[in-house]
């Protein structure tokens, strides 16, 4: 099964506020999904709100669910693919 990910590094725009992670992630940032609080980034997924560390990898599932994963647990998951 493929997924589309990005590993979160503290933002999502560079310094000229233009996005630098996938469409699919600024669409959930600009429709409320993926949003900061506090300075820190949370995630609306079907089982309710989650927090997303710095290093956590944002994963779009098959049937477009978005959630947070520990890069521990990613990198036993999943491959890498181009």
């Amino acid at each position: 099964v493929d997924i589309e990910a990005f590993q979160y590094d503290g933002d999502f725009m560079n310094k000229n506020g233009i996005y630098y992670i996938p469409e699919w992630a600024v669409n959930a940032n600009l429709e409320g999904i993926l949003y900061f609080e506090g300075g820190e980034l949370f995630v609306n997924t079907l089982e309710g709100k989650h927090h997303a560390s710095v290093g956590d990898y944002i994963i779009k599932g098959v049937k477009g669910e978005i959630y947070p994963c520990k890069p521990d647990i990613f990198q036993l998951t999943y491959d890498f693919v181009e």
